[in-house]
């Protein structure tokens, strides 16, 4: 049985490194539960910004075929493997949610799409109770 889309990742990464993930996000909700609604805003903006893994292996997978390709061309034939190689990890990828890129990439703190949503929805909660609360301290 294949893995779901957002758990298939995670599964494919150590604990430890899925648990320093976890608290980067915890602390960078606690600097915006310190911050004013700017602060909140400001973060929200950079997680639009940021890449998830997907796009980060799609852009490694792409870069690879096209430099395999360029190299089988003008080089050896031999670089033909390159893309037939990148080819299978990416679907390997698609069906598990382990490619050899994976763990480099989540060592250096790439998120999934699901874990820039998560902290996302609780600055989004954050801002909303902020909100509430400058609005219960106008109204007294």
């Amino acid at each position: 049985m294949l893995p779901t889309t957002a758990e298939r990742v995670p599964m494919n990464t150590s604990e430890a490194v899925n648990e320093l993930i976890r608290t980067r996000t915890l602390r960078n909700l606690d600097r915006a539960a310190l911050g004013d609604r700017g602060t909140i805003d400001r973060r929200l903006a950079e997680l639009d910004s940021e890449w998830d893994i997907e796009r980060c292996l799609e852009v490694n997978a792409a870069s690879a075929s096209i430099a395999g390709c360029l190299l089988g061309l003008f080089v050896s034939r031999r670089f033909f493997v390159v893309p037939a190689l990148v080819g299978g990890f990416l679907l390997q990828h698609a069906l598990q949610g382990w490619c050899p890129p994976l763990p480099l990439m989540r060592r250096l703190g790439v998120r999934t799409l699901s874990e820039i949503d998560d902290e996302r929805q609780a600055l989004l909660a954050l801002r909303a109770r902020k909100s509430a609360d400058g609005l219960g301290r106008t109204l007294r």
